[in-house]
């Protein structure tokens, strides 16, 4: 698909599965928890009852680690009737916290093309996500030397993007967002008027999933690996 981006001066990155792994996590981490639960129910219904947990508690504790280990609590209770015991919920919390001190892994050509877009444009980060683990990750990565500027929102509607926008005194024509999730990265920008490329991660959030139709009818470009910016923005 041809997308025009000649007037782009600010390029906006994704940090979970777009610069780094994430979501290869917390599908091993469910793999975990479904096995100390495996007494209680099948694997099958303890994923679907997480998830729903996930759902209901995404308001209260938004997105993030933290979030998804009190929801594998709350779980681990709601599933067992409350007779889990001790040892299996401090399992749980070790879950968690092995999570937050994963090392991170950056995914294939991104230290290159932040090199290379550095000087033409302005970059930034913007995420979602706890924002402790956030800063956590990127100070890992040894990706912020290449950042002008580091945002991560409480969630990523049209909203939230139109907001920062213009505390960053950024034309809406002017913007590009590069990300994995079309829910989170492309569906509202396209929606604000902004450009939007989309580089699919092999794994995908439940919750961060759309319909063919949506998936289709928009004006995005979409890449197989971050590389291929390149040959649209270098």
């Amino acid at each position: 698909m041809e997308v025009d981006f000649s007037n782009i001066k600010t390029i906006a990155f994704d940090a979970d599965d777009t610069l780094w792994v994430n979501e290869t996590y917390f599908r091993e981490t469910e793999e975990k928890f479904a096995e100390l639960l495996e007494g209680y129910e099948t694997k099958n219904k303890i994923d679907q009852e997480l998830f729903k947990m996930e759902m209901k508690n995404l308001k209260l504790y938004g997105y993030g680690v933290k979030g998804f280990m009190l929801s594998m609590i709350e779980s681990a209770l709601d599933l067992s009737n409350n007779n889990i015991g001790q040892e299996k919920l401090l399992a749980i919390i070790d879950l968690g916290k092995t999570m937050i001190a994963h090392s991170v892994e950056l995914l294939d050509g991104v230290e290159e093309v932040l090199a290379k877009l550095q000087s033409q444009y302005r970059l930034i980060v913007l995420t979602k996500g706890d924002l402790l683990d956030q800063e956590r990750k990127l100070a890992k990565s040894g990706l912020s030397k290449y950042f002008h500027h580091v945002e991560v929102l409480s969630d990523k509607k049209e909203e939230n993007y139109k907001n920062l926008l213009d505390h960053l005194e950024i034309q809406t024509n002017e913007f590009l967002m590069v990300g994995n999730s079309l829910k989170s990265d492309v569906i509202p920008i396209i929606n604000i008027g902004a450009k939007a490329i989309h580089i699919p991660f092999h794994t995908t959030w439940a919750h961060e999933m759309v319909s063919n139709e949506e998936e289709q009818n928009n004006g995005h470009l979409k890449l197989s690996g971050i590389r291929e910016i390149l040959k649209y923005l270098n």
